[in-house]
């Protein structure tokens, strides 16, 4: 049974692209794209019917991709869409304002018959891939310069390719528009000065929960409620802008009230709008470990993330469990030799090791390759641009 394929992710991943790369590859004697943002359409749901006929007339029944973008703008278009899911033998790719394609947003009839892709800013070899490089041809020295770059200006493809001069000028008006129509329109929010303030003060968070902001939003004089604050913070998570990473624990009741980690879909971002971490690598290598992490998830979607972290305050940034089982405990360090590795890093990934039953302890540096035995257990240190490039 054919399903959709609703492609989400955070404004100007690439998920247009991702459409006519489709049509490209498949040819067009297959491929129907539509903008439905073209102010040539009209904005009704008798649109979609026309439309069905039109398709029907210059393609009659063989097998087509039909490619959708923006389709949301279009009244009553999820019953469409289901119709013709379940009357003609269409492959049906949509991609548009994914607050609204969203698993959790996706309207009641389209549930069940979709398998949503998630796309993401650059990976760090489509990077280099941008850049014109080949990663077989660089030199250490070469990969680190770029991988600089990559961490401190992020992945977002337009970004990517322009001069430096005009970066910040680009993030800043994807940044307006993210508000504007991803948040404040979507969502109809009328005190928005909280929210902007709410952003910037997860931007300069490592560890949040909604308690703690809701005091501080109050404190500096914003009239507002902690189930609206709460309501914000699944606004942002559900734009893609950010995620909240919870603490592993059998107990769901302290997972759910611990501190969570704040993650945000672009180093960039950080760079660009927290005054705390523009100069912090540490925070900034988190952020980049975070992402490939989740997209890790596309081929195993078994995979969870967690943070670890006991009464003694020995913390390990990542716990990855597959299933029922802990598979790995994951450190990251702005180190470059074992003397600048914080030796309370090593003492938390051992500790975590014996808490959580699980030996494959690794530790993502900035250049240091190496092992250490730390009594019966043995870490693994590994540089982050060689972690990033593993298949």
């Amino acid at each position: 049974m054919l399903k959709i394929i609703p492609v989400v992710g955070f404004r100007r991943t690439g998920k247009t692209f991702l459409l006519l790369n489709t049509a490209k590859r498949v040819g067009k004697e297959v491929s129907v794209y539509i903008d439905f943002e073209d102010e040539r359409i009209p904005k009704r749901s008798e649109t979609l019917t026309e439309l069905s006929k039109v398709i029907r007339e210059l393609y009659g029944d063989r097998r087509l991709y039909l490619l959708l973008d923006e389709i949301h703008e279009i009244p009553e278009w999820s019953r469409w869409v289901r119709r013709i899911l379940d009357s003609r033998n269409y492959q049906i790719i949509l991609s548009g304002s994914s607050s609204k394609l969203s698993s959790k947003e996706l309207p009641t009839e389209l549930r069940g018959r979709s398998i949503p892709i998630e796309l993401y800013p650059l990976s760090f070899r489509e990077f280099i891939d941008f850049k014109n490089e080949k990663v077989e041809n660089l030199s250490e020295s070469l990969t680190l310069n770029l991988l600089r770059e990559y961490i401190e200006f992020g992945g977002l493809p337009e970004i990517v390719l322009s001069e430096k001069s005009r970066k910040f000028f680009i993030l800043d008006e994807y940044f307006k528009t993210f508000l504007t129509r991803d948040i404040f329109d979507r969502y109809k929010i009328r005190n928005r000065s909280a929210m902007t303030d709410l952003i910037r003060l997860l931007l300069n968070s490592t560890y949040t929960t909604i308690t703690r902001n809701f005091e501080t939003l109050k404190s500096i004089g914003h009239k507002i409620g902690k189930e609206t604050v709460a309501n914000y913070f699944n606004y942002l998570k559900s734009s893609f802008f950010l995620n909240f990473l919870e603490i592993f624990s059998p107990k769901v009741k302290e997972s759910i009230k611990a501190p969570k980690k704040v993650m945000v879909v672009d180093n960039f971002f950080i760079k660009r709008f927290s005054s705390r971490f523009s100069e912090n690598w540490g925070r900034l290598m988190e952020n980049i470990v975070h992402l490939r992490l989740r997209r890790m998830r596309k081929n195993n979607p078994q995979i969870e993330i967690f943070y670890w972290k006991d009464y003694q305050q020995n913390e390990v940034d990542f716990v990855i469990k597959e299933g029922l089982n802990i598979t790995r405990l994951i450190q990251v360090t702005f180190a470059s030799s074992l003397d600048e590795i914080d030796r309370r890093e090593i003492k938390a990934l051992v500790k975590a090791s014996s808490t959580l039953k699980c030996r494959n302890l690794l530790t993502i540096t900035w250049d240091l390759e190496d092992r250490l035995k730390v009594g019966n257990e043995i870490i693994e240190f590994i540089p982050l641009f060689k972690w990033l490039l593993t298949t």
